[in-house]
């Protein structure tokens, strides 16, 4: 079990649980409540419940420890971050969340687009194959006829 810990495919997955049960329980919360007074009351418990990890695992650090550079990323990160968390909860307000988590999900399509044109990462013919299969998938889901 301790490799599985150590394993980013684990944390991966379980990212993947945690995001699609976002959707459903942000698409019953957002029912009878501005979408983003909604956001903000996430934000708050994902704040309380961050801190309450690095406290209670000694994980904090020295602020003048961080770079600027380091500063500048994780406050675009943030913003971007922000304005994501808006955006998905004015959609779930509007739409279904069967339809609105697929196109949520282009979101690893652009990272793999990004990630060749940013960070210069390279992706193989099968790769890119896999990248246009999500993009249809989150199309063909989401499209009601």
């Amino acid at each position: 079990m301790n490799s599985a810990l150590a394993s980013w495919q684990f944390w991966a997955v379980l990212s993947a649980a945690f995001a699609a049960l976002t959707a459903i329980f942000a698409k019953v919360g957002v029912e009878n409540v501005n979408s983003d007074f909604a956001t903000l009351i996430r934000t708050i418990v994902i704040l309380a419940v961050t801190a309450s990890i690095v406290v209670a695992t000694g994980q904090a650090q020295a602020l003048g420890s961080i770079s600027t550079k380091t500063y500048a990323f994780l406050i675009l990160s943030g913003c971007a971050t922000g304005a994501s968390w808006l955006c998905y909860f004015r959609a779930l307000k509007l739409g279904q969340a069967a339809q609105v988590a697929p196109i949520d999900k282009l979101s690893v399509v652009l990272v793999a687009v990004f990630g060749v044109l940013f960070l210069g990462e390279r992706l193989s013919g099968a790769n890119w194959l896999g990248v246009a299969l999500i993009a249809a998938g989150a199309v063909l889901v989401a499209y009601r006829v």
